[in-house]
């Protein structure tokens, strides 16, 4: 395994970080944040409050004291996805997206009984594809100026018709330079900048193709990481209150509410399952790509323990994280949570040095690829 391959996995938590700092340019460096276990005042949250546990379901601990949960191992069917491992694919069970490493081109392609029907579709020089977004009824390309001086383009797809619309900076909500995109629920997220110059979460109703601006952003704020699941949308937001203070909030009715029990200014992403949250945080901001992952069911709070910072995924009603090898030999490994089955190990990598690059998920089917000093692998396991 290469150091430019671990490169390319942390580049993405590079950027994120810079961008969190663009917005404070007065942030100094300096001594690690102690971190603050007051949790948010959870009737002041858009999520439900309070959950009936599963017999077989502990009610979980405290937002100062969560219950620690031990994983489980439970595989998933995975199977070999064909064609370089460099491309990054994401799938369902009927349509492909597939990447060029260097973004220049990208690849819908339908899967189709004896055979594939597919077509190859360049960026146009001066763009490359920053995102490639599916799920079981919608596919979206959004490409990026590589000089970040235009707005990004968002090519969209209905996979029932083959029909095929744009966003731009000409929408209803005009698309902005680079920002955060989602896909899920009928609907895709994106950042968009109003008339008086807020920096706000647009909302596109995919099929009528109405756009609405859901919240903004106060001034001198920001925000990324967005992701959208059937119980909600959610965002990694930040100020200049104190230097790199995140904050993971649910956004519902034009307002933003923290997530209870996330430790305060310290997260990096979270998103809202049924009756339930899950987040991570970052104990030491010196080590910004060591994450840690907690839930929350109801008035319950638990520790999933150590992840990747930038992996949290939802896929099919369950949230998805990396966790990077723990011990010298230890496999890389994709870990599953819900609040009904617990924490799993949904898929081991080889032993040795491994990682495990963002999961990719197509709606009813999730991908991955990882990286290992035994040989590379990228792998699709059905939902």
């Amino acid at each position: 395994m290469g150091r430019r391959t671990r490169a390319l996995r942390y580049a993405v938590v590079a950027v994120s970080l810079l961008t969190l700092a663009a917005c404070d340019s007065d942030d100094e460096p300096g001594a690690e944040p102690t971190a603050s276990t007051t949790p948010a005042d959870p009737s002041t949250s858009s999520a439900p409050s309070s959950a009936t546990p599963s017999a077989s379901r502990s009610a979980g601990g405290t937002a100062d004291a969560p219950e620690a949960l031990t994983a489980t191992t439970a595989l998933l069917d995975w199977q070999q996805v064909e064609g370089s491992i460099d491309d990054a694919v994401t799938r369902n069970d009927a349509w492909s997206i597939s990447v060029a490493e260097d973004g220049s081109t990208y690849r819908l392609v339908k899967l189709a009984s004896g055979g594939r029907s597919s077509g190859q579709v360049g960026a146009n020089p001066g763009w490359r594809v920053s995102d490639a977004l599916l799920d079981e009824d919608w596919a979206v390309v959004v490409l990026q100026d590589e000089q970040e001086q235009r707005p990004s383009r968002a090519m969209v797809t209905d996979l029932e018709t083959g029909k095929a619309y744009e966003l731009n900076g000409r929408s209803d909500a005009p698309t902005t330079t680079g920002g955060t995109w989602a896909l899920g629920d009928g609907r895709l997220l994106h950042a968009t900048v109003d008339q008086s110059g807020a920096y706000c979460l647009a909302s596109v109703d995919l099929e009528s193709r109405r756009s609405t601006v859901g919240w903004c952003a106060p001034k001198r704020s920001g925000f990324n990481a967005a992701h959208v699941t059937g119980q909600g949308d959610s965002l990694l937001t930040f100020d200049d209150s104190q230097p790199s203070c995140r904050t993971v909030v649910s956004v519902a009715d034009g307002t933003a509410t923290p997530f209870p029990g996330a430790t305060e200014c310290k997260s990096w992403e979270g998103l809202l399952l049924e009756d339930a949250s899950i987040w991570s945080t970052i104990p030491r901001e010196r080590r910004i790509e060591e994450a840690h992952l907690y839930a929350r069911v109801g008035d319950g709070y638990f520790d999933l323990g150590p992840g990747v910072a930038g992996t949290l995924t939802a896929c099919d009603d369950a949230a998805y994280f990396v966790r990077d090898p723990q011990q010298k030999g230890d496999p890389a490994a994709l870990m599953r949570w819900t609040p009904d089955d617990g924490l799993t190990v949904a898929y081991e990598s080889a032993k040795g040095q491994a990682f495990i690059e963002q999961p990719r998920c197509g709606g009813d089917a999730i991908t991955i690829t990882a990286r290992t000093s035994s040989g590379d692998e990228q792998v699709s396991a059905d939902l």
